[in-house]
């Protein structure tokens, strides 16, 4: 890794960390209090904390800012492609950008529909795909919300071929790309290329590591630095591009059962600030 290029981010300060509360399963108030405790100056929370606090936003953002957190990204679920629910899905995500938006908040993140089990998708479902949050994103626009596209296996865009569809798709004036990392390496590219491939669409990342394993899957995703991601080269082409914006650490599960959430992010915290000797 170039220590230069990095030292460059470092003192300008364009990276900024945050941390997804999705590894703590819902318990989002224990995730705030433990990754402001670390920390972490942002956090993403997820859809699930739409409903009990749409009517009490208030209580939700008091207690973002005692802990001193910023809402870096909203995880609003899927976008469905099937016409007959197109009404219900964009209304589902402009209402979750209301939500973001009183929350302090400036960007949602929505993944898609799973794919078919038989077969790739095809090259008109990827591209309708676009078409629903190229919409979606134009609504969210008016509420001050950037919408962002975020690959994912086992969804329509799982393959870097299949990524590259959706993005030519996307209309960068209303929707830019979420580049989870460790997906991307699990669906056979490189995410450090990907990030220069996708400079001028890219607005944010998920941070996260996958290695094989005896899972349905055959991987499971593991903390920063114990799998196949090559994080450090990922962070080089971020420093290359001169990307500015929020790169969120995300881990679905805790990976090993002898673990806890916290444990886990005091494990990606120590990658980050000893091994990137990136400040968090």
């Amino acid at each position: 890794m170039g220590g230069g290029l990095l030292e460059a981010a470092i003192k300008k300060g364009d990276i900024k960390i945050g941390y997804s509360a999705i590894t703590w399963a819902g318990k989002d108030e224990q995730a705030i209090a433990d990754l402001a405790g670390l920390g972490f100056k942002g956090i993403q929370l997820r859809a699930n904390t739409f409903g009990p606090y749409r009517n009490k936003v208030s209580e939700l953002k008091d207690a973002l800012t005692k802990h001193n957190l910023t809402l870096a990204m909203f995880s609003s679920g899927n976008v469905e492609i099937d016409p007959a629910k197109f009404e219900s899905t964009v209304d589902t995500h402009v209402a979750h950008a209301s939500f973001v938006k009183a929350l302090g908040g400036s960007a949602l993140q929505l993944t898609n529909s799973l794919r078919p089990k038989d077969r790739a998708p095809s090259v008109e479902e990827l591209k309708k795909l676009a078409q629903v949050m190229n919409e979606i994103g134009k609504q969210t626009a008016d509420h001050g919300v950037q919408a962002v596209y975020h690959n994912h296996m086992n969804q329509l865009g799982e393959t870097p071929e299949e990524v590259d569809v959706i993005v030519q798709a996307m209309d960068p004036r209303y929707i830019k790309l979420l580049l989870d990392i460790a997906h991307y390496k699990q669906g056979g590219g490189e995410p450090q290329d990907a990030v220069v491939k996708y400079k001028d669409i890219i607005h944010s990342l998920h941070l996260k590591d996958t290695k094989p394993a005896e899972t349905k899957n055959g991987y499971k995703f593991v903390e920063l630095g114990q799998g196949r991601v090559d994080v450090p080269a990922v962070f080089s082409s971020l420093s290359k591009i001169k990307f500015k914006g929020w790169a969120v650490v995300e881990l679905d599960g805790v990976p090993d059962p002898d673990k806890s959430p916290l444990i886990c992010a005091e494990i990606n915290k120590k990658y980050i600030t000893e091994t990137l000797k990136y400040p968090i």
